[in-house]
């Protein structure tokens, strides 16, 4: 039978006790809340932290999806189940529910949080490219305050995150424009594994034209790719199917796949390429859609 080694177990009543606990423990401390990804992780010995912090307590301070007047907030701990179910972000943000369509299963959505899955850092876990693509930024707080940062700046390496050893990730911020669409697509073996390949796209129509755009693909590198090169590629230019052509081409380019049990390399740039035409396609009918 697998089993994690020993350690320490402590229920949090509070987020300024989470941290404190954080900064007193260091980095051998971890924070658990659905524990999906953890607690396999240490059953295999791959992950071995001496302190669990259980955060399931503060979700008074930590769930919610609410809407302001230029973003919508979404707390680190709102379980994949209530992102399924939120009609703000069904209407506001849709690629959120496309992506919860093809998570996992029903017990693992019930449990599971957008902040856990976000500091897993796993390459082929969805919502990191969903907020990728949106340009979400997110709100790291420790000891000294709170300090806010982009997608594009999270992730530092595979399953490694800038979330500092005494931090903890507390909110997702999405920002509201107008003329927005968005979309996510998805290949796996089986329904609510992890994806082959899937990629997130959004895009933001202004008079006809693209005014801006954000791709990103999940399980075809290293960590969650943002297609920079695709997204400008579309900027100022009206939607086509031969420009969502050229910007396939170019993901399927700038992806850096690895061959797996889950097929070559070849294969997977195919998909990053269908997949990104895909997206782009249907956020865009979307943001047509807001638009009229």
């Amino acid at each position: 039978m697998q089993t994690p080694a020993p350690f320490e177990y402590e229920r949090a009543t509070s987020v300024e006790g989470a941290i404190a606990t954080l900064q007193r423990i260091g980095p051998e401390a971890r924070l658990i809340a659905g524990g999906h990804s953890l607690l396999p992780m240490m059953k295999l010995r791959l992950a071995n932290p001496e302190y669990l912090i259980d955060i399931n307590d503060l979700e008074e301070e930590l769930s919610y999806v609410d809407e302001r007047i230029t973003e919508i907030r979404i707390g680190a701990l709102t379980r994949h189940a209530e992102l399924l179910e939120s009609e703000l972000l069904a209407r506001r943000a849709p690629v959120f529910r496309d992506a919860e369509e093809v998570i996992a299963d029903p017990v693992v959505r019930n449990r599971g949080t957008i902040g856990g899955s976000l500091c897993q850092a796993d390459a082929a876990e969805d919502l990191s490219a969903v907020c990728a693509a949106l340009k979400a930024n997110v709100v790291l707080r420790g000891p000294d305050g709170e300090r806010v940062i982009g997608m594009d700046g999270f992730y530092i390496g595979p399953f490694t995150t800038a979330v500092g050893a005494d931090e903890m990730l507390t909110e997702v911020r999405i920002p509201l424009r107008s003329g927005a669409g968005s979309a996510h697509e998805k290949v796996e073996r089986r329904a609510g594994d992890f994806a082959i390949a899937a990629v997130s796209a959004a895009v933001w129509i202004e008079g006809g034209v693209i005014a801006d755009a954000g791709i990103a693909l999940g399980a075809l590198g290293p960590t969650t790719i943002i297609a920079t090169r695709a997204e400008e590629a579309l900027k100022g230019r009206p939607p086509s199917e031969e420009l969502f052509s050229q910007a396939g081409e170019i993901a399927k380019e700038d992806c850096a796949p690895v061959p797996d049990g889950r097929g070559p390399v070849d294969y997977k740039r195919h998909l990053a390429n269908v997949l990104t035409v895909r997206a782009l396609r249907r956020a865009t009918s979307r943001a047509l859609q807001q638009e009229a």
